[in-house]
């Protein structure tokens, strides 16, 4: 059992809260939390991802859109495709953030 919260942290090139909470062949999660004002800078990976928004807000921009997503939801994102995450509520949020399969390739920043 993994608790999210008290994970180890991971180093990422968007400068947020991240905690690698499963990490097998043929996927990961990672446990995110966003404080106002964060975001993640634009980037393309290599496999698909999925967001689950667990508490707050965020706007997830994918490709040319961009839509507010809150708690319960569940936002697709297809690998090869720009995208991002910002917070532009006033309160934290918190997410997890699946990819499958395992991705094995670095992302790209744009």
């Amino acid at each position: 059992m993994v608790e999210a919260r008290k994970a180890s942290l991971v180093s990422n090139p968007h400068g947020v809260k991240t905690s690698r909470i499963y990490d097998h062949e043929n996927a990961q999660v990672i446990y995110m939390e966003m404080q106002p004002g964060q975001s993640l800078k634009k980037h393309i990976t290599p496999v698909d991802v999925f967001f689950y928004i667990l508490e707050g807000k965020v706007v997830v921009e994918i490709g040319d859109e961009s839509q507010e997503a809150a708690v319960d939801t569940l936002v697709e994102s297809p690998a090869g495709i720009p995208h991002r995450l910002m917070n532009e509520a006033g309160t934290n949020a918190r997410l997890l953030v699946v990819k499958a399969p395992r991705q094995a390739e670095a992302t790209r920043v744009l």
